[in-house]
Parts: structure tokens; C-alpha cells; sequence
């Protein structure tokens, strides 16, 4: 929220620094993310009043001015603005003078005629954005004056984070009373008289939807003039605070809001037929809002409407049909309490946003309507005149939200802050926040405000107190922590352990939304109805994820967006999936997914650069897996995923259970998601993952290896892995390793063969092995080779 420190130290003015005051706002949680000057430093401007205009001789888009300044000197400039007339006060740069960005005004001709000086804009002044013209002061400015003094542009905006909690502070009244709370300042809040009626105007209400709505406040206003000039002090504030000023009816509207934190809204009253009711749309109703979108209403959309049709979104955004105009003359006021669940509801349902629907989502004050649209009456009273009609207020005071009673134990805050602040303390920081304090046996009872949604338990209150006494003057201490060591089971995978291998084998670990798109959903898991939130964040997290793979896909694109193509991902967490047991139930299983891209191995001149493929991810789940299970439990078998490339995609077993799939990415998703490079992925049960046997130590053989080497051709669709199996079925306890370092299919070898060359490795472990022992081995694994695959020794 953006504001203006000036129009905060009018509220509450401690004597401290911005500096100082940012700091303290900050370590009570509303952060000063940004302070910037109100307008960029500029010297020698007055104001001026135009005497008379003239055409310039030689120039059809010129005008030459006499100026007065103030002084006995009447200065001719030379001005090309539109809007220049004679009687108007414009801010005047005389010679020497120095604007924004070192612009340095001097004395020149401009088609033969002398210029003194240069009439400004707002844009050349910083104070707009768009230069419509020249710069109008009020036609009281004080001629001569200079133009950064009675501007009073030595002010600075302070952007403030206010937390989704704290709605209360979303307003000059609500940061002025937190930093009295804060600062122990005092705090200067103005009484905000009734306005008398002028007139007996009213307007019928009806609310039906009294639940959402408990409080409706209306008042008619007559005979306004909606073309009067916003008064320049406004239109500062409101464009100090980030608010475009619109026609003098709308910035009161918003001024207001940013002043108390009510928003407010103003209908043409000539627009409306019959009376106003708050009611939830009908079927096939349409609203054309102030922006020119075109809404379709849905039944649980509350509108305000007149008997015709729908005039607003409550809380939202109103119409344009029913919008104040420049030739309006008769306006309706409205000051509302909307409940936040209703707007929050509606805002995400349309995919709208405003100044009003973030307030009313994080909860207003729910008596502050009728002050509101006192404050905003008589505002437009002075600016745009009129004739007020009494207050119109519909109210079902058991449906306002109530204000929270909680106890508070003076132990309890002792216990969890781990030390003791005095009572007197306690209960003074409490009030500072216009709490209401009662003591008894074991603390207080204390009155939260309704207006503080964000305090509910007494855990809250605790959190006040130490906020409010402040987090900087916790009492240090040393840690203290009894060391034991922890048992460890061994027949339960190390979590830890497995994602240390993983970050060992080069791999990042990252943390992404359990809510996925649904269009990343379908992509990824199109065979799995994914669970659908009922009132999701954003349309981009709309549906529970059924595997982690979208999150790192996103990831991804992000890494690639950026010039890093090589990329290695993984990632621990819960997947959400429908239930076997139960229809229209979901279970949750903790899963470890990966991602790699890119080149084997990092750019480097000792090894050429190639593309990852299917077998270095194999072998890095390989590595990373035999950490946690025996090297020989895992076997990879050919599968089908509808994510996956039908030709690079395995399923990996252990024990004969199905714990992961891997494979690279389908060439159609590639494609969708405009994805360069090769990119594979990993997904690991982690539930499934439980070691075969309990690891046991043996001692290490001192007796020599034979390793005897064979070549096979075999048909070439037979897995080496199965060809392993088979010699290990038939080795026996001597043979003690198994290796393929071959494989070769071409001239000289069957077109339907391949040629398989294995190394394998006997051992004894008391003894040396004798010739008659490795024949008979290799005698037993030769005849089940040839028996199973009718596989042929090489020549």
C-alpha cells in the first residue's frame, strides 16, 4: 500500500526519523519496501498567471504569453500547450531555473521571439505521468509563490506490505493507529461531524442477502456538480497513494477509502429504478462493468441491483449503466459492510481486482459505514455542492462480525516467550491497541476489537505483546541441547540419505506447488482425475497434483528462460491420487521425483560435449538408490506412460515390487511446452522403496580372483539383465561379480543376434580356487545360457 508520509504524520507523528519509523514499522511486520521522493528535485518554478495569449507569427502551434510572476515584471514566454488561456495560474520556470532529470532553462528565441522562461506540464514537473497540457493551480495560488513549497513536494511515498492478515491497517486511519500503538505517539483523530439533511430524498433498500451483508448505508445527494475541478490537495493524495483521479465524485470516493479504510461507491441516481436491493444474481443476468468487461452472472454472485437489473458486484466493481457522469446531478452513496468470504468468492470466480475488493477481502471495520459516508459527504458538500438527504441505514447487528473476548493467562505468556514481562507492561501495550483489559486471578480478559480479524486465541494476543514490545529486545540466551544418538531402522529407507545422494550426484533440490493447472495435469497425467479445489488460489493452481513432474516442468521452462540449459532437479513430497478403496476419496503418498536436461556432463575441455540420455539417468537412480537398498535389488523392465517416449520408458522394480518409473519426455509435450533439448525424468515411490535384507559385514577374501571372459550371440530383444540372472541363478556361491562390457551388433553377427561379451569374477573366500572348480562353474552357466536363450559361444 502506497501512501504519503506527510498525510501520516498529520494522524500520528512520532518523534523519530523515516529512517527510525520504517525500521520500527518493520520489525513489527509491515515492511517499508520502497521509499521514494513524491517528485524528482527541481528549482526555480513560481506560479504564474497568464495575463494573455497570443499566435505566435510564425508558428501556428505556438502561443506567446505575457506572465506575471509576482514581481513588477511582466515576462513574455513562448508556450506550445493547447490549454494555455489567459487568467490561468500555471507553474512558471523562469531563466535559471532547474528541472527534473538537470534540465537547465535559459533565455532563448523560439521563431524570432524572445522566451523567458518555459510554463510546464505536470509530466515535465513529475507530477503526472502523461502531460495533458500545462499544469492548473487552484485560482487562489498564490502568484509568486514558489511551486515545490506550495505543493509541499518534500514528502516522501512510503509502500508498506500489509500482510493478508492485517486489513486493518489498509488506511491512513489504520497505519496512524499502529504507529500510535507502536511509538506511544499520540494519535489525532478528527471527530467527523453529521451532515444536517437539506433535502428528504431517500432511496427504498432492501437486503436480502442479509447474511453477506449485514449493514447497508445509502444517502442521496441532489443538484451536484459532477464537472467541478478536484481540489489539487486531493488529487496529490490520491496520487501519492497510487490512485488515478477520475471526476471529483469518484476521488471522494476513493479518498475516503484511503483515508478510514471504508470503500465506497456512487451511483447516478436518475439511473436507478425503484430502490436498491442486495440480493444474489439470477440466471442469464448480464453487468457490463466500469472497465467495459461484459459479465455473465452466476446464481452466488451477490449484486447490488435496482428492480430492473443489476447495477454493481458488491464489493467488487460497479456497473457502468449506472456510473456517475460528468452530467450527473443526482447521486446515491453507498457505505457497505460485505463479508470477506463473499467477496473473496466472487473476486476469483471473475478473475477481477480492485481497490475495493482487496480491502473488503481482508476484512473492514464493520461500524465505520456510517462515519464514511458522513466523511464523504461532506467532502463532496464542498467540492461538487449539493443537498444531502438523510442517512439510510439497513442493518441485522447478530449477522456483524462481534468483538473477540479472550483470556489471557499472564503464565502462559511467561511460558512461551521464555521470559517475564511485567504485568503493568503487558496490559499496556494491550490498551495501546484499544483493547479492553480486565484483570483477574490468573491474567486478563481482555476485548479484541471487531475490526482485528486477525486475533482470535490467546496464542494471538501473545503474539501481539511481544510484536508490540518489540522482537528486538528479546533476551539472549545459549542453546542448550541434550545430545543422544538416535536408532536407527534399518529395514526403513533414509530419506536424508537418499536426497544427500541425489544432491551428491550434481541434482538441485527444489520446492513446488502441491496445486498444478489443469492443463499441466492433463498433460502429464491424462488417465488420473485429479482431486479440484472448490476455491483455488489462481486458475494456475486449480487442481491437486496426481505426480510432481508439472512443478519441475515449470521449473524447467524458468531455468531455460534464462540461458541455463543444463539442468538437474529433484524432489521430495506428497502426490494425491484417487483412492483404490474408496470412491471419490483421494490418499497421499510421499514420492521423489526428478528432472535432468541438457549435456551429460558440465561444458569442459576433456571430454566431448554430448546430450543426457536414458542410461545416465538409469545409472545416477542406480547410484543414488544403492545407498539405501542392496545393488543387485533393483531391475528396470520396458513400460508405457503417457508422459513418457514409448521407446524410452522403463518401470523400475525391487523385490519384485513396482516402486518408480523413468523415461524421456513425450515428443507432443515437448513440443507443447516449446521445450529445447533432450529432457528425462524419474518418479520413485518412496512407501515401496524398503530394503531387501538388513546389511551384514563379511570379511574380505585373501585369496586370489579369476575373472574368465565369454561372448554369446543371443537374440537381440533378450535384456542383458535377464542374461545376468540367469549366470547368478547358476553361478553359485564362487561366482562373485558379473560385468557386460560389451555389446555389438553389425558385420559379422546375425541380423536378428546381437554379440554380448561378460566378464565374470570367482572367488573362494578361505581358500584358493582350483582349475576343476572354475570349469565346472563355467561348464553350468554355458549350458544354461544355451538352454534358455539358445544362446552361441564366439569364436
Amino acid at each position: 500500500m502506497k501512501l504519503s508520509e506527510t498525510w501520516l504524520r498529520e494522524w500520528a507523528n512520532p518523534a523519530l526519523a523515516t529512517d527510525e519509523l520504517c525500521q520500527k514499522l518493520a520489525l513489527c511486520g509491515l515492511e517499508v519496501e520502497s521509499l521514494v521522493p513524491v517528485a524528482e528535485k527541481f528549482s526555480g518554478v513560481v506560479i504564474a498567471q497568464v495575463i494573455s495569449v497570443e499566435k505566435h507569427p510564425e508558428a501556428d502551434r505556438l502561443h506567446i504569453c505575457q506572465v506575471n510572476i509576482g514581481s513588477d515584471e511582466i515576462l513574455t514566454i513562448v508556450c506550445g500547450a493547447t490549454n494555455v488561456r489567459p487568467g490561468m495560474k500555471v507553474p512558471a520556470a523562469l531563466v535559471g531555473a532547474v528541472l527534473p532529470n538537470n534540465v537547465k532553462i535559459s533565455r532563448g528565441k523560439l521563431r524570432g521571439v524572445v522566451s523567458n522562461g518555459m510554463l510546464c506540464s505536470g509530466r515535465e514537473l513529475t507530477l503526472a505521468e502523461e502531460a495533458n497540457g500545462i499544469f492548473e493551480f487552484p485560482a487562489d495560488a498564490p502568484i509568486g509563490q514558489d511551486a515545490w513549497d506550495y505543493l509541499k513536494l518534500s514528502d516522501q511515498i512510503m509502500d508498506i506490505s500489509i500482510t493478508p492478515n492485517r486489513g486493518d491497517c489498509l488506511s491512513i486511519l489504520g497505519m496512524a493507529r499502529e504507529i500510535a500503538s507502536i511509538t506511544a505517539c499520540d494519535l489525532n483523530i478528527s471527530v467527523i461531524p453529521a451532515i444536517d439533511s437539506a433535502v428528504s430524498d431517500t432511496l427504498p433498500v432492501v437486503v436480502q442477502a442479509v447474511a453477506e451483508c449485514p449493514r447497508y448505508v445509502g444517502r442521496v445527494i441532489k443538484k451536484v456538480k459532477a464537472d467541478a475541478i478536484t481540489p489539487i490537495w486531493l488529487t496529490e493524495r490520491l496520487r501519492r497513494s497510487g490512485i488515478r483521479c477520475i471526476s471529483p465524485i469518484v476521488d471522494v470516493m476513493n479518498y475516503v477509502m484511503l483515508e478510514m479504510g471504508q470503500p465506497m461507491h456512487a451511483f447516478d441516481l436518475q439511473k436507478i429504478t425503484g430502490g436498491i436491493e442486495v440480493r444474489w444474481a439470477k440466471s442469464a443476468e448480464e453487468l457490463e462493468l466500469l472497465d467495459g468487461q461484459v459479465i455473465q452472472l452466476s446464481p452466488d454472485t451477490l449484486v447490488i441491483a435496482d428492480a430492473k437489473q443489476p447495477l454493481a458486484i458488491a464489493g467488487v466493481m460497479g456497473g457502468l449503466d449506472s456510473g456517475v457522469t460528468s452530467q450527473t446531478q443526482t447521486i446515491f452513496l453507498e457505505s457497505a459492510f460485505f463479508q470477506s468470504h463473499c467477496i473473496a468468492r466472487t473476486r476469483q470466480k471473475y478473475n477481477l481486482s480492485s481497490e475495493s475488493s482487496y480491502r473488503f477481502e481482508r476484512g473492514i471495520h464493520p461500524v465505520l459505514q456510517v462515519q464514511a459516508i458522513e466523511r464523504a459527504t461532506a467532502l463532496l458538500l464542498d467540492i461538487v455542492g449539493g443537498h444531502a438527504g438523510p442517512i439510510i441505514e439497513v442493518v441485522q447487528k447478530n449477522q456483524l462480525p462481534q468483538d473477540a473476548v479472550i483470556s489471557l493467562r499472564a503464565a502462559r505468556v511467561h511460558h512461551i516467550l521464555g521470559f517475564k514481562i511485567e504485568d503493568a507492561m503487558i496490559e499496556m501495550l494491550l490498551q495501546r491497541q484499544t483493547f479492553l483489559c480486565e484483570k483477574n486471578a490468573t491474567g486478563w480478559q481482555v476485548t479484541v476489537p471487531a475490526y482485528r480479524f486477525d486475533i482470535s486465541l490467546e496464542i494471538d494476543l501473545i503474539e501481539e505483546v511481544i510484536r508490540l514490545y518489540g522482537y528486538d529486545k528479546l533476551p539472549l540466551h545459549h542453546t542448550v541441547a541434550s545430545l543422544q544418538m538416535n536408532t536407527r531402522v534399518e529395514n526403513k529407507v533414509d530419506v536424508a540419505l537418499l536426497r544427500q545422494s541425489f544432491c551428491d550426484a550434481g541434482y538441485h533440490e527444489v520446492i513446488t506447488y502441491s496445486f498444478v493447472s489443469q492443463k499441466y495435469q492433463q498433460l502429464f497425467d491424462p488417465l488420473c482425475a485429479p482431486k479440484v479445489l472448490a476455491n483455488p488460489i489462481t486458475v494456475e493452481m486449480s487442481v491437486m497434483r496426481t505426480n510432481l513432474w508439472p512443478g519441475l516442468m515449470e521449473v524447467l521452462l524458468h531455468n531455460q528462460n534464462r540461458q541455463q540449459p543444463r539442468v538437474r532437479l529433484f524432489e521430495t513430497g506428497l502426490r494425491f491420487v484417487p483412492s483404490s478403496e474408496k470412491a471419490d476419496s483421494f490418499v497421499q503418498q510421499q514420492v521423489v521425483s526428478g528432472l535432468v536436461s541438457g549435456t551429460a556432463l558440465p561444458e569442459q575441455w576433456g571430454v566431448a560435449s554430448r546430450a543426457v540420455d536414458f542410461f545416465d539417468l538409469k545409472g545416477d537412480i542406480e547410484n543414488c538408490l544403492g545407498q539405501i537398498l542392496s545393488p543387485h535389488a533393483l531391475r528396470f523392465k520396458p513400460s508405457q506412460h503417457p508422459a513418457l517416449h514409448p521407446g524410452q520408458t522403463a518401470e523400475i522394480q525391487c523385490a519384485g515390487r513396482t516402486v518408480g518409473i523413468l523415461g524421456a519426455l513425450h515428443p507432443a509435450i515437448a513440443q507443447t511446452l516449446d521445450i529445447s533439448g533432450n529432457v528425462l525424468l524419474f518418479e520413485l515411490l518412496l512407501d515401496e522403496l524398503v530394503p531387501v535384507s538388513t546389511p551384514t559385514a563379511v570379511e574380505l577374501s585373501k585369496f586370489p580372483e579369476i575373472r574368465r571372459d565369454i561372448a554369446i550371440y543371443v537374440d537381440q530383444t533378450v535384456p542383458s539383465q535377464l542374461i545376468q540372472d540367469t549366470i547368478e541363478n547358476v553361478g553359485g556361491e564362487l561366482l562373485k561379480e558379473i560385468n557386460v562390457f560389451d555389446v555389438y551388433q553389425g558385420k559379422g553377427v546375425p541380423a536378428d543376434r546381437k554379440s554380448i561379451a561378460l566378464a565374470l569374477t570367482l572367488q573362494h573366500s578361505s581358500r584358493t580356487l582350483l582349475d576343476e572348480e572354475v570349469a565346472d562353474v563355467m561348464g553350468r552357466v554355458i549350458s544354461a545360457l544355451k538352454q534358455r536363450f539358445a544362446a552361441e559361444l564366439r569364436g
